[in-house]
């Protein structure tokens, strides 16, 4: 039967994501692996020429932003694997892995200057 052939009431086949789902998934990922070695070279910085209060209270915040990073996108990693179609990032939740990403790449780039 071809597609001329078919009801034009009927209703449409289940979408086929192909591998959409797979490639935002590894983009959460390797923006997770970017945000642990922005934090980890922050504290290796920060602890190289002696430990100040400053210094420590950033990487302190590093540790923190990358925390919450993790958080939020460990979530949408979970939702991408379990449904068929996924709902969409709600705004609030695309806002602070934005910020935590934003907030992260400042700090490690003041720890590095």
């Amino acid at each position: 039967m071809s597609g001329a052939d078919a009801a034009p009431d009927a209703a449409p086949p289940d979408r086929d994501p192909g591998l959409q789902p797979e490639r935002t998934r590894l983009a959460w990922r390797r923006t997770t692996l970017s945000g642990t070695v922005v934090a980890v070279l922050a504290a290796k910085a920060a602890l190289h020429g002696g430990a100040t209060p400053l210094s420590v209270l950033a990487v302190s915040l590093c540790c923190i932003l990358w925390l919450a990073f993790l958080l939020i996108a460990h979530g949408r990693i979970r939702t991408l694997a379990s449904a068929n179609r996924p709902p969409a990032l709600p705004p609030p939740h695309a806002a602070a892995a934005a910020l935590c990403t934003l907030a992260l790449a400042v700090c490690g780039a003041l720890l590095v200057l």
